[in-house]
């Protein structure tokens, strides 16, 4: 048996109790910020101090929206080194399908074949237990990690599994898990009736200059992580679409400001002029040297 800790993270949790513990009560996935670096350094070290084993890998077991497919998000975590990404599900009810089972049969293969001493397991779910159980007999000792307070967040039965139990509390949590406050657009005033769509298309007709000024703001708003995190998904994606998180809160944003949804001539224009900005913005960081290093040369 090899002698290095495999960690398991239910993203699920994570997000759910992880929110809660920082704000007081779970809040939406939209509106939560990770930072993959910073919560890989935190898993790191608590394999270094629970373990004080060499790090396998990290498995990221989370759900992608059945018609949208992986969030920006996701390719972040998907690149980041020593993390492996494994999708389940989300169905239309919003319930994450296909993650317990996924945890269960990786726990269970990783023990059978030797490929760790130790398990590392973030996770509430009761389900997992007999993974558990399953790495147990294989002689793999089983670190159950949880969000405070973990009495109240993770099954008893998986707690009394766990041959060892701790708990990140919510000054932990801070360090790679926030709430930015959304982006927001000082536009004119709602308008809750609208020309129907002109040839031209959005940009024809009066209310494009109040969905520029919307999708302007809310770039504007955009943090470096999140054009990195836009970038990192356009190399993955043929540089085209906007990842579904962003596009849920842009659009949002659009038509709580007009007042009434968008339509099919303004939904494009939108994304569009989001792409055009994020592509600005991104070339402007690219072409801004960075503090002590050489500007690029002209034509570069």
């Amino acid at each position: 048996m090899m002698d290095r800790a495999a960690v398991f993270v239910d993203a699920g949790y994570l997000f759910a109790q992880g929110s809660a513990a920082i704000s007081g009560q779970k809040q939406k996935r939209t509106d939560l910020v990770l930072d993959e670096a910073a919560v890989r350094a935190e898993l790191v070290d608590v394999v270094r101090q629970t373990c004080g084993l060499p790090l396998l890998r990290i498995y990221w077991y989370d759900g992608a929206p059945t018609f949208r497919g992986p969030t920006a998000e996701h390719t972040r975590i998907a690149n980041s080194p020593d993390m492996k990404l494994r999708l389940g599900y989300v169905n239309g009810a919003g319930e994450q399908k296909g993650v317990d089972a996924m945890i269960v049969t990786d726990m269970i293969e990783l023990a059978r074949n030797g490929a760790m001493s130790d398990a590392v397991l973030l996770s509430g779910d009761e389900d997992i237990r007999i993974g558990v159980q399953v790495a147990q007999t294989f002689g793999v000792r089983v670190h159950l990690l949880g969000i405070h307070p973990s009495r109240g967040s993770q099954g008893p039965l998986l707690l009394q599994e766990a041959d060892t139990t701790t708990e990140w509390d919510a000054t932990t949590i801070g360090r790679f898990l926030s709430m930015p406050q959304p982006a927001s657009a000082t536009a004119p005033a709602p308008h809750t009736v609208r020309p129907p769509p002109t040839p031209g298309g959005a940009a024809a007709t009066p209310t494009a200059s109040i969905l520029q000024h919307v999708t302007l703001q809310f770039v504007g708003g955009l943090s470096a992580l999140d054009l990195a995190s836009i970038e990192t998904y356009w190399a993955a994606n043929n540089n085209r679409g906007v990842p579904p998180e962003f596009d849920r809160q842009l659009l949002k944003l659009a038509a709580q400001t007009l007042g009434s949804p968008l339509d099919d001539a303004e939904r494009p224009f939108v994304r569009q002029t989001f792409h055009k900005e994020v592509k600005a913005r991104l070339a402007t960081a690219a072409s801004t040297p960075a503090a002590g290093s050489a500007a690029a040369p002209a034509g570069a």
